[in-house]
């Protein structure tokens, strides 16, 4: 695997390089642990089980509503972990989900087609189903997690209550970031998941080097989740942020409220492509201090902060 300039940091995963992620250090064991109150289960739905951690309400808080929180290229359910506990506090349920091939959720690891758009699209629909919510939930997708649940809503809204792009743009990704994606798929085409994993530590940390992006966990627990994700899902999805088409005009016609959510700075999207994007949906707009790509990992309060002002204002 040839060093070439540019890291891939994750169309959707977390985290940059140069300055702490984290309030604290995060130096939980493998497994991953749930936040404090959650439950980490598998969603049953009609398309299969899904991994998920779901977080409740607690006990005298009243119920606001539910979220269903999907995640991007390289990340995983996890990367919500830090927001799940305040959101909850203000009364919502939040479920963050492993999608099919990612992490902990069952998928084919070399059938492609099972990981098009529209079948990711299907999965959503089934995970809200099966959440039993008693009624529209709120949709938050981030980066990828973003464009595959904008294929969702434009399925079908009516499961939806509101709907958040948080860090995910108009349509592909940024020329730099479709070279950090070429960089891992032409890796994933000659060699093993295990291999690629190892020719990524030998050039430096991951999230300079190509690699997945710092998220929460220590190394072995990222090394873990990026063997879990299925090398057909990296390709396929990953093809897929550098060809999707703009869809901004067809999810403007849906009678949802929208709220374009992102940091300061975005090396995926820049920050006024997403700008222009809220203007197109007529969208709520919310630019967190301190955060890059990934304001659920970099700024998790503010951001969680931030929607459940957005949820509250819609419900």
């Amino acid at each position: 695997m040839t060093r070439r300039p540019g890291p891939l940091r994750g169309a959707g995963s977390s985290a940059y390089p140069g300055r702490p992620r984290y309030p604290h250090p995060v130096t939980t064991p493998l497994p991953f642990a749930p936040p404090p109150g959650a439950r980490a289960h598998r969603l049953r739905t009609a398309r299969g089980a899904f991994a998920v951690v779901d977080m409740p309400v607690p006990d005298g808080v009243p119920e606001r509503g539910v979220a269903l929180l999907v995640p991007g290229f390289t990340g995983s359910k996890e990367d919500f972990g830090l927001m799940q506990g305040p959101l909850a506090a203000r009364g919502y349920r939040t479920v963050a989900v492993d999608g099919r091939g990612q992490n902990e959720s069952d998928g084919p690891a070399d059938d492609e087609s099972a990981y098009s758009r529209r079948e990711l699209a299907l999965d959503v629909l089934a995970q809200v189903a099966a959440l039993e919510a008693g009624g529209p939930v709120h949709l938050l997708g981030h980066s990828l997690g973003g464009q595959i649940t904008r294929s969702a809503v434009l399925l079908d809204h009516t499961p939806f209550r509101s709907f958040t792009l948080m860090a995910s743009g108009p349509a592909q990704v940024s020329d730099g970031q479709q070279q950090r994606v070429k960089l891992l798929r032409d890796a994933l085409a000659v060699m093993s998941m295990e291999e690629v994993w190892e020719a990524i530590l030998a050039m430096g940390p991951p999230e300079e080097v190509g690699g997945p992006a710092r998220g929460i966990g220590d190394l072995p627990q990222l090394r873990a989740r990026f063997l879990n994700t299925r090398p057909a899902q990296l390709v396929a999805t990953g093809r897929q942020l550098c060809t999707e088409p703009d869809r901004v005009a067809e999810l403007a016609a849906v009678p949802l409220p929208f709220h374009v959510l992102s940091g300061v700075r975005d090396d995926a999207w820049p920050v006024p492509l997403l700008d222009e994007m809220a203007v197109r949906l007529r969208a709520h707009r919310t630019i967190v201090p301190a955060a890059e790509h990934s304001p659920n990992v970099d700024q998790p309060l503010p951001t969680a902060r931030a929607l459940a002002d957005f949820w509250d204002s819609v419900s």
